[in-house]
C-alpha cells in the first residue's frame, strides 16, 4: 500500500522493529505534552479564588480542585519533565508493558529527541505520532495559508525523513486533532492524514469532537478521501459516552474503536463537554470494561483498543493519579472478574495494537 522500505514492521523512535516484539501496547498515550500551546484547553476561570487554583502548581493541597477542574489549571496540562516521564514509564515496563505509543503531536509540544532518550532509559518501545492537533487561536493563521499538499508532505517527512529537523521517525499518523463543529483546518488535516497514509502504509488516529456526529462526520471524509477505515482509529469512545448506534457504525465501517481514558472514574468536566453539544457522560473503568465486554460478545474483538490518555499531571502517581500502569495493574484483574479470558485481554493488548502498528 505505502511507499515504506519498512512495510511489515513497526517504527519506533529508535527504529523498525518486528511487531512480535512489541508486547502490551498502549495505544495512546502522552509522554511529553503541553496542552497550553495553541490556546485550545486553558481558560482562565471567572471567580478571583478560582484563578488563584488555576495558576497553582499541581499539588497534594490543590489536587481536590484540579481533579474537578482539570483543564482550568495551567500547570496541570504541562508534562514537561522528562525525568518524571521515565519514572512514570518504568512502572508499565516493570508490570509486564513493552511499547508506548505517544500521540503528542505538532502543536502541543512533540519531543523527538526526548522520545529517544525516555525509551533507552525504560527500555520500552515508543511509537511517535505525527500530524496536527485541534486548531486554536494560536495555530490558525499559519494553517489557513496552508494547503492539503503541504499538510501531506509535512506528515509524509515525519514518517520517512524525520520529524522536527532530526532523523526520528513518526511510526502512526495521529492523533489528527478535530473538534465540534469541524473546522476548515481540521477537515484539511484529515484530508491530508488519509492521503498520506496511502503513501506510508500507516494506520491513523482520530481525536473526535464530542459530539456523537462529529466521528462519523470524520469518517465520511476519510472514506471519500481513500483512506484504508480497516487502518483507523477512533479514539476516546469512554471520553463523553458515545452512543452505542455511534460505536457499531463506527465498527461496522471497519475500523478500530479506543477505549483510551481509562482511570478515569466517572468524571468529565462538563463546560467542555457541553461546549461540544454533548453530556458528560463518562463511565468509570467498571462501566468501560462492560461495554468493551459488550463489543465483543456482538462480534468485534479484533477492533478495540485500550490505553489511558495521560497527558495531565493529575494522571501521574506522582501527582495521586493511577500512571501508565493502571490498565495491566488494576484494569486486567477487573476484566478478568468479568470473565474476559487471557486470549481475549492478549487480543486486546497485544495483537490488534501489534497489526495496527505494522506498516503496510
Amino acid at each position: 500500500m505505502g511507499i515504506s522500505s519498512n512495510a511489515g514492521y513497526v517504527q519506533t523512535v529508535q527504529g523498525p522493529i518486528p511487531p512480535d516484539q512489541l508486547g502490551v501496547t498502549l495505544t495512546h498515550e502522552h509522554l511529553l505534552i503541553d496542552q497550553t500551546v495553541g490556546g485550545v484547553y486553558f481558560m482562565e476561570p471567572e471567580a478571583a479564588s478560582d484563578r488563584i487554583l488555576a495558576h497553582q502548581p499541581v499539588s497534594i493541597e490543590n489536587l481536590w480542585w484540579v481533579r474537578r477542574h482539570m483543564k482550568d489549571n495551567y500547570d496541570n496540562q504541562l508534562l514537561l519533565d522528562e525525568h518524571l516521564a521515565i519514572h512514570e514509564a518504568t512502572q508499565f515496563k516493570l508490570w509486564g508493558g513493552g511499547t508506548i505509543v505517544d500521540q503528542t503531536n505538532i502543536g502541543i509540544g512533540r519531543d523527538p529527541r526526548a522520545l529517544v532518550r525516555i525509551s533507552r532509559a525504560t527500555g520500552l518501545n515508543i511509537v511517535m505520532g505525527c500530524g496536527f492537533y485541534v486548531d486554536g487561536p494560536l495555530t490558525q493563521a499559519e494553517r489557513d495559508a496552508m494547503m492539503i499538499d503541504a499538510f501531506v508532505a509535512r506528515i509524509v517527512g515525519d514518517m520517512t525523513e524525520g520529524a522536527d529537523g532530526t532523523r526520528v521517525k513518526s511510526g502512526m499518523i495521529g492523533e489528527l486533532g478535530c473538534a465540534w463543529p469541524l473546522k476548515p483546518n481540521e477537515r484539511k488535516v484529515v484530508q491530508a492524514g488519509a492521503v498520506a497514509q496511502q503513501q506510508t502504509g500507516a494506520s491513523i488516529n482520530i481525536h473526535p469532537g464530542r459530539h456523537d456526529e462529529a466521528p462519523l462526520e470524520i469518517l465520511d471524509i476519510l472514506r471519500s478521501a481513500g483512506a484504508d477505515l480497516s487502518r483507523v482509529v477512533m479514539s476516546h469512545m469512554d471520553r463523553c459516552g458515545y452512543a452505542l448506534d455511534t460505536r457499531l457504525k463506527l465498527l461496522d465501517a471497519g475500523c478500530f474503536v479506543e477505549y483510551d481514558v481509562f482511570g478515569f472514574e466517572g468524571y468529565y468536566p462538563a463546560r467542555v463537554a457541553l461546549s461540544e453539544g454533548h453530556m458528560p457522560d463518562t463511565p468509570n473503568d467498571v462501566g468501560r470494561v462492560k461495554e468493551i465486554r459488550d463489543l465483543i460478545d456482538r462480534g468485534y474483538l479484533s477492533q478495540i483498543l485500550m490505553s489511558h490518555d495521560i497527558g495531565m499531571k493529575m494522571q501521574l502517581t506522582k501527582y495521586g493519579g493511577w500512571g501508565y500502569a493502571h490498565i495491566l495493574r488494576d484494569v486486567v484483574p477487573l476484566m478478568q472478574v468479568y470473565g474476559y479470558t487471557h486470549e481475549e485481554i492478549d487480543t486486546l493488548l497485544i495483537d490488534n495494537p501489534k497489526r495496527l502498528l505494522t506498516l503496510v
